[in-house]
């Protein structure tokens, strides 16, 4: 059991898994609360528990101190840009595009970190493992629903949600990158808990107060979303900070998190059942998996 919880690729799995039970949380959310105040106090309340479960005090503060400026970087980057970017491009564009859009994001953090990270560089194979799974993720999106553009703004919503992989895979690089000693629990804690603050400040003039009271649904949710941030972001941070993986290899593991998705909602949602162009696409990302784990064998060219 040691070795499996040591181990990078279960880990990797792990955090896929839990990402991939957002979605129902946040629909639930989202029918009683703005999104911008929703994701902020979803994420500083799982900065908050992170928090409350390291206890070190004393170190905690002493770190935050430190490295506040990291820390602010990586929370303004991972919750203020990203998830502003990614709520306001999913209002403009079809949810199946939007899905599919950020569904391709390993495929985008495989480029940024190509560019920004000297020991990331593309090779053939992991080129070929990445548009499988990207293929895999338009199968399973374009299967389950039409694609419309039914007006010009879409392709706004289509750009913002291109930065948002952009600065998704960003984010993992800086992360990736930090050579100074600073824990990865300390670092998923404040800087979810400093982005989710500022995010809830900046939606205030955007969205007003909220509006309560909310029922019990929606504390549920929010809980649910807080903990599996927390937890995700923990086990993220932390794998990539070991020597030898790569944020590129690490990222193809989030082809699992729709594969996942749909997978809960053919156990939970009524009259959701598999189909054979969704099995199709799932196919394709284990093929992209098994592809992407051979590809780390397979020597990255030099600039």
């Amino acid at each position: 059991m040691k070795n499996l919880l040591r181990s990078t690729t279960f880990l990797a799995i792990v955090a896929a898994l839990l990402w991939s039970t957002a979605f129902a949380g946040i629909k639930i959310g989202l029918q009683y609360h703005t999104p911008l105040q929703f994701a902020a106090l979803r994420f500083a309340l799982a900065g908050i528990m992170v928090m409350v479960l390291y206890g070190q005090w004393g170190l905690y503060l002493r770190e935050v101190r430190r490295e506040w400026r990291f820390i602010l970087t990586i929370g303004v980057i991972q919750v203020i840009i990203q998830y502003g970017l990614f709520y306001t491009g999913m209002n403009l564009v079809p949810g199946a595009l939007g899905a599919m859009i950020v569904g391709s994001s390993p495929l985008f953090v495989a480029l940024v970190a190509h560019f920004t990270h000297p020991n990331d560089r593309l090779n053939p194979l992991k080129v070929i493992s990445i548009l499988v799974g990207v293929a895999g993720i338009a199968i399973i999106t374009l299967g389950r629903q039409d694609v419309e553009m039914k007006n010009p703004y879409e392709w706004v919503g289509i750009a913002l949600l291109i930065f948002n992989n952009m600065a998704s895979g960003y984010s993992n690089v800086l992360v990736s990158r930090f050579s100074r000693p600073l824990s990865p629990i300390i670092l998923t804690s404040a800087s979810l808990l400093i982005g989710g603050f500022l995010l809830f400040l900046l939606s205030l003039p955007i969205e007003g107060l909220p509006q309560g009271p909310f029922p019990w649904e929606y504390w549920t949710a929010l809980l649910w979303l807080a903990f599996l941030s927390a937890a995700a972001f923990s086990i993220w941070y932390s794998l990539l900070k070991r020597p030898g993986v790569k944020v590129s290899e690490l990222n193809v593991w989030k082809f699992l998190i729709p594969v996942s998705g749909a997978a809960l909602s053919w156990l939970i949602v009524k009259g959701e059942h598999p189909d054979p162009i969704s099995i199709a696409g799932m196919l394709f990302i284990v093929l992209a998996l098994v592809l992407v784990s051979r590809a780390k064998n397979t020597p990255s060219p030099n600039r």
